[in-house]
């Protein structure tokens, strides 16, 4: 299965920061520019979500507590597993990206995709991954303050405040004015993707270009990265199999079960990348790492689930009760 276009970007944007990496005043240049990119993405965010959508999908409100569920209870608790990993198959450095990989948000884009191949439920996908990118911009920080604390690169009070001012205030602001710019923002949707999809090559440069400096490339090997793959094939082969089963112990339907499965499995990289370089700061090439190999793959993988569930026979309706016969009488009136 061909590689994902914008990851192979991704790739040769680490391998541009390796070879010709930012120093000096270049390196503050990129940092801040870096910075007003991540800004600029979130205020994005808040623009395009549509306020009056993500309210009427609350409605389905078991669906969404189940995927958010899924995304940050039961992917962090995994996380939290794979401590035992280390040393025999993560470094420590390994293992911090791992578990920040299971902090991060659900995707939108690829869950709605998938969930229309597969014949799902293509609006709960819609709101249950914007409610997942909406909690994630709160909770991810949060949860990393928790779990990552110091250990994750310098976590501290003065990474909530850069969250708050980087993702948070910039995703409000978007809000409030997406009454004035939200046409403009659907109707050059292609070009402001070009736009998101290059700030995050951005940060990508800046922080293995700060790694560079740091000598990244010392503390991984083959080996290691191997391992990582490994697991991160069983940490998504536990989470599809959880999400389609569980959904389905819960009482779901097919259709229901398909976008809990591709919401609640997937993690977003476009949301991680620029939390991990307002979270991690010089130390986030490691940290975003094991998120690039893992967005890969789930991409991969979810592709032919998605295909085969499309063959899937479709699921009987529910029996409804028989209606009754009338029998005509001579008379004319009719009799049960």
């Amino acid at each position: 299965m061909p590689i994902d276009p914008y990851i192979a970007l991704l790739l040769g944007t680490v391998g541009l920061a390796a070879l010709v990496p930012a120093r000096g005043v270049a390196a503050d240049v990129a940092s801040g520019a870096s910075t007003a990119a991540i800004a600029f993405l979130f205020f994005l965010y808040g623009a395009r979500l549509s306020t009056r959508e993500a309210m009427a999908g609350l409605r389905h409100w078991r669906l969404h507590l189940t995927v958010l569920a899924c995304t940050f209870v039961v992917f962090p608790l995994l996380g939290l597993a794979a401590r035992g990993l280390v040393p025999v198959l993560l470094t420590q450095p390994l293992y911090q990206g791992l578990l920040f990989l299971t902090l991060v948000p659900s995707t939108i884009q690829s869950s709605i995709a998938f969930t229309s191949i597969a014949r799902g439920n293509v609006p709960a996908a819609i709101c249950a991954g914007s409610f997942s990118s909406l909690v994630g911009i709160v909770v991810t920080p949060l949860l990393a303050a928790v779990l990552l604390g110091n250990s994750g690169g310098g976590f501290s009070a003065d990474s909530l405040l850069k969250i708050v001012l980087q993702l948070l205030v910039p995703f409000l602001a978007g809000q409030f004015l997406r009454r004035w710019i939200g046409g403009f923002v659907t109707k050059h949707k292609k070009v402001l993707g070009l736009v998101d999809r290059g700030s995050i090559l951005l940060v990508v440069y800046t922080a293995f270009s700060e790694g560079m400096a740091q000598g990244i490339w010392h503390q991984v090997s083959a080996p290691r990265l191997g391992a990582l793959l490994l697991v991160e094939a069983v940490l998504l082969a536990v989470m599809l199999t959880l999400t389609w089963y569980g959904a389905r112990a819960l009482g779901f339907d097919r259709g229901d079960r398909i976008a809990i499965q591709f919401a609640g499995s997937k993690k977003s990289l476009a949301s991680g990348l620029p939390m991990a370089g307002v979270l991690f700061g010089a130390h986030a090439s490691l940290a975003v790492l094991p998120l690039m190999l893992f967005h890969q793959m789930q991409l991969m993988v979810c592709a032919v689930i998605a295909k085969r569930r499309a063959r899937d026979p479709q699921e009987p309706p529910a029996p409804q009760a028989p209606v009754p016969r009338t029998r005509v009488r001579p008379d004319g009136h009719g009799a049960p």
